[in-house]
């Protein structure tokens, strides 16, 4: 593999040049106004596909934004690996806590900052240049698939009657993910497992209409305050979460599997301090490491009533909302998750507001076999380039598609990310370092390369 290291080491700079071309478009899935964007981002990734040496490269329609589907077959008698990856970002709101435009990547320090800097377009895009690599120095040892959707930070709508129509075109044996983090550079790590998500917002109304607070406050119901109430009620005093049957179906860890998962080098003062908290947070009974992998959750994403403009209006609102989202474990169903929370909040309602529950979108839990050919393939690599054997740890995220692939087309996935979970996704300043980026370019080669081998050996 040295002519194809030595390759990418001669293009870096044009490497992280064309990455910002790309993370220059605002391809904000969650924004009807940006959809012209979206759609420009999916031509530019297949643009980019098929200058790193992909055969066919297209972009596919959907009811929604488009998914980009590439292939560079070699040999059909090699196995095939399947990227998935994603276009679209989040939003980059609050604007005004950037230290630079979402949308104006820069480097400083080291760093890359720009919404989708590391969730996920500079993650997908070293697998592009990665391609490139083995493609230009004629190192290719697997045939590439690529799945590139324009709809994961909006629950992957559409991507599942993809794969339902066009399961021969997806065949592969394996599905290579990078859209995680691992531990830190001096601890590589693989993530074996995700959580589920179920995505809700609620909407409390009392009176018809907005209300003088001088003249009906105290005889009318304030949503915002019934809301609040509400919400506050969901956690105990031990930060259990009160929705009944909540926890009924959750597969509780061995306690050699905890004391596996706490072994990971973790810092609590030190993640305190970054995160410029005085104290954690959480479940009572379980540790940190344990509440952000294993644990399910329930979150308040964001609130909203009554007047928030400049200066004062005295109003009793007749509508309060919240966005809510609950990240689930092994054997929780986020439909199942999403009807115990609709009838929860159905039923601590006070008769003096009425309430509706939607349903946004939701994913399930996956773990990932730490066994299998393509784990090791995995570990064989980031040990190369790394130097040490990584950790295998349980991300807290949630990526809705992996547990789709398995049932869909029959295909594990291998987790096999080089972000870091400090590195803000979802917030303002979300960076990716441009070390990272490089490595992970270096490594991808080395999977397809080790995947190949053992799975030829295995024949």
């Amino acid at each position: 593999m040295q002519n194809c290291t030595h390759y990418q080491v001669e293009q870096q700079e044009r490497f992280l040049n064309e990455l910002f071309d790309l993370l220059r478009i605002p391809s904000v899935s969650a924004d009807s106004t940006k959809n012209n964007d979206t759609a420009a981002c999916a031509e530019a990734v297949k643009e980019s596909l098929l200058k790193a040496g992909c055969d066919i490269a297209e972009v596919c329609l959907t009811a929604g934004h488009p998914i980009v589907y590439a292939e560079k077959i070699i040999n059909p008698s090699l196995p095939t690996i399947l990227t998935y990856g994603h276009y679209d970002v989040q939003p980059p709101d609050p604007l005004d806590l950037w230290t630079s435009g979402p949308f104006e990547p820069v480097v400083v320090d080291g760093k890359i900052y720009a919404r989708g800097a590391c969730d996920d377009k500079g993650q997908m895009f070293m697998h592009v240049k990665a391609l490139e690599s083995m493609h230009a120095t004629q190192s290719m040892a697997c045939n590439v698939k690529f799945i590139i959707e324009g709809e994961e930070e909006v629950g992957s709508t559409n991507l599942g009657k993809f794969l339902e129509d066009n399961k021969e075109k997806l065949k592969a044996d394996i599905v290579l993910v990078s859209d995680t983090s691992m531990i830190s550079m001096e601890h590589p790590s693989i993530e074996t497992g995700l959580r589920g998500l179920a995505y809700m917002e609620v909407e409390v109304t009392g009176p018809n209409r907005d209300l003088h607070s001088g003249v009906y406050g105290g005889a009318v119901a304030n949503p915002i305050t019934v809301l609040s109430k509400m919400i506050a009620s969901m956690h105990d005093e031990n930060n259990h979460i009160t929705v009944e049957g909540f926890y009924d179906d959750v597969q509780e860890l061995s306690n050699e599997d905890r004391i596996a998962l706490n072994a990971a080098p973790f810092d609590l003062a030190e993640y305190q301090s970054e995160l410029g908290i005085k104290n954690v947070w959480g479940e009572t009974g379980y540790t940190t490491l344990e509440r952000t992998g294993v644990r399910p959750t329930l979150e308040l994403n964001g609130i909203w009533g009554g007047y928030i403009g400049e200066g004062a209006k005295t109003v009793l609102p007749s509508k309060a909302f919240a966005k809510i989202s609950m990240r689930l474990v092994p054997n929780q169903n986020s439909h199942k998750i999403a009807e115990l929370f609709t009838a929860h909040f159905n039923k601590i309602a006070p008769d003096y507001v009425s309430v509706k529950v939607t349903e946004h979108h939701g994913g399930e839990p996956v773990v990932t076999p730490t066994d299998s050919i393509a784990y090791k393939a995995a570990e064989k690599a980031l040990e190369t380039t790394f130097g040490k054997k990584p950790i295998p740890t349980r991300g807290g995220g949630s990526i809705p598609i992996i547990a789709l692939f398995e049932k869909t087309l029959g295909l594990k996935t291998v987790l096999m990310g080089f972000g870091l979970d400090n590195d803000n996704i979802h917030s303002p300043n979300e960076k990716f370092d441009v070390v990272n980026f490089y490595k992970g370019i270096e490594t991808i080669p080395y999977f397809h390369k080790y995947f190949a081998e053992m799975s030829q050996g295995e024949a």
